[in-house]
C-alpha cells in the first residue's frame, strides 16, 4: 500500500525535477566576432579579440553569461577581405544563428557587411574599422560603432592646429583618403586657421617615402608658421623615415596620430611631438581601465593597445543591449540600443540616436622625454571630451 502511495510522490519529483533542468538550460546566447586575423591588419585584430574576451569576462564576473544564458563567442577571420567578411557575418547569422555580431579590422570589409545586418535583420557592432562612410552613406539602422571614425580623429587633431600651414601624408586607400578629407573638414569645423597647402597619397604597402616627402617639405618650407607635416597611417608607421629626412632644416614639425604601442615604442627620439590618440592606457582613469590595464599587463606582460580597448568597449556595448533584450531580437535591440550609454576604458560612450556612432573623448599628447620604462611614452596635454568634437550626422535617415 505504501508503495502505491509513494509512486505518484516520487514520479512528481522526478518531473519537477526534469522541469528545472529545461528551465536553467535556456539556449546560448551567440555574438560572433569577426576580425582579419590574417593580412595586413592581423595585429589590430588580435587585439580587438583579446579586448573582446576581457572584456567580457569583466563584464559578467568570469561567468561569461547574461541573465543566466550562457554566452558563446564565434570568431571568424576574414583575411581584410570584403567578399570573405560578408559571406562570414551572413553565415554567422544564418546557419550559426548569431545573435548579434561585431567587426571587423579593414574598413573595406566592413562596409561589405552592412548590407548582410540589414538583410538578416540583425545588430551588427562595428569595431574597430573608421571610414566615415559606415555611420554615414552606407549605414542602415542595424548598424552601431563603438570605434572612433575618421571624423572623430580629424576634430580631435584640428582642435590642436589653430593656425600656419598643414601638408598631410595618408595611404591611397579608402581609409586615407577619408581621414584626408575629414580633416580638411574638421579644420574648417572648429574654426582653425590654419590652411592646408599639400596632400600625398603613397601606396598602402610602400617603404620609401623619400619623394613624397621631399614634395611636402618644398610645399611647407616658404608657408607661414607653424609648418605641420601631418602623418594618416595604419600600419609600420613611416613617421621615422621622415625624421630622417630632418623637416627641422624647414621649420617642420611632424605631427603624428596616436599608433599602436610597438610603433609609438619607436618614436623616442622625437620627444617633445604633439599628436592625438583615441586610446592610450596611462590616460583614461576609471574602474574598468584600471582593471584592463593590470589584468592585460599581468597575462601578457605590456600594457593594453588602443584596439584592445576598443574590442573591450565593443563587448560592453553587447553586453548593455543583451541585458535589456535578452531575447537578443534584433529590432528591438536596435531600440535599445539608440542612444544608450555604457562604460568602457575610455569612460562613458553614448550611442548617438541618429547614426548609432559612439560618441566618446579623445587625447591630445606629447612624446615624453623621461621615460620610466619601456612602454611609458605618452604624457596627456589634455583629455578632449565628446562635447568638444562637433562630430556631423552624415547619413540619410
Amino acid at each position: 500500500m505504501n508503495h502505491m502511495k509513494s509512486l505518484p510522490a516520487a514520479l512528481f519529483a522526478a518531473f519537477a525535477l526534469t522541469a528545472t533542468g529545461t528551465a536553467l538550460a535556456a539556449p546560448d546566447l551567440k555574438v560572433a566576432l569577426i576580425a582579419g586575423k590574417t593580412g595586413q591588419l592581423e595585429s589590430y585584430a588580435k587585439e580587438t579579440e583579446t579586448g573582446f574576451m576581457l572584456g567580457l569576462e569583466y563584464l559578467t564576473g568570469g561567468k561569461m553569461e547574461i541573465n543566466g544564458r550562457k554566452l558563446k563567442v564565434i570568431v571568424k577571420d576574414d583575411q581584410g577581405k570584403p567578399d570573405l567578411a560578408r559571406t562570414l557575418l551572413a553565415e554567422a547569422y544564418g546557419d550559426d544563428k548569431a545573435d548579434i555580431a561585431v567587426g571587423t579590422t579593414s574598413s573595406g570589409a566592413a562596409l561589405a557587411m552592412l548590407p548582410v545586418a540589414k538583410e538578416y535583420k540583425k545588430v551588427l557592432v562595428v569595431e574597430p574599422a573608421v571610414a566615415d562612410e559606415i555611420t554615414g552613406a552606407k549605414w542602415n539602422k542595424y548598424i552601431f560603432r563603438t570605434a572612433r571614425n575618421s571624423m572623430q580623429d580629424a576634430l580631435a587633431a584640428a582642435s590642436t592646429l589653430k593656425s600656419g600651414s598643414i601638408g598631410f601624408l595618408a595611404q591611397d586607400y579608402a581609409f586615407g583618403r577619408d581621414a584626408i578629407k575629414a580633416g580638411k573638414e574638421a579644420l574648417a569645423a572648429t574654426g582653425s586657421k590654419a590652411t592646408v597647402v599639400h596632400e600625398e597619397y603613397a601606396p598602402a604597402a610602400a617603404t620609401d617615402f623619400t619623394a613624397p616627402t621631399q614634395r611636402l617639405f618644398d610645399a611647407l618650407k616658404d608657408k607661414p608658421q607653424p609648418r605641420v607635416l601631418a602623418i594618416v597611417w595604419a600600419g609600420p608607421n613611416p613617421m621615422n623615415k621622415i625624421a630622417d629626412m630632418k623637416p627641422e632644416r624647414y621649420g617642420i614639425s611632424l605631427a603624428p596620430g596616436g599608433n599602436i604601442l610597438p610603433v609609438m615604442k619607436t618614436w623616442k627620439a622625437y620627444a617633445g611631438t604633439e599628436g592625438t590618440i583615441n586610446y592610450y592606457y596611462g590616460f583614461p582613469k576609471n574602474k574598468m581601465n584600471d582593471w584592463l590595464v593590470a589584468e592585460h599587463t599581468k597575462r601578457y606582460k605590456v600594457p593594453p593597445d588602443m584596439f584592445t580597448a576598443g574590442g573591450m568597449a565593443a563587448a560592453a556595448a553587447v553586453v548593455a543591449a543583451l541585458q535589456k533584450v535578452p531575447s537578443g531580437n534584433g529590432d528591438q535591440l536596435v531600440t535599445a540600443m539608440e542612444g544608450m550609454s555604457f562604460e568602457t576604458p575610455k569612460g562613458t560612450m553614448t550611442f548617438r540616436k541618429e547614426d548609432h556612432q559612439a560618441l566618446q573623448p579623445m587625447y591630445h599628447f606629447r612624446i615624453k622625454k623621461d621615460q620610466k620604462n619601456e612602454w611609458d611614452l605618452l604624457e596627456l596635454v589634455r583629455e578632449i571630451p565628446a562635447s568638444e568634437l562637433p562630430l556631423p550626422v552624415r547619413n540619410k535617415r
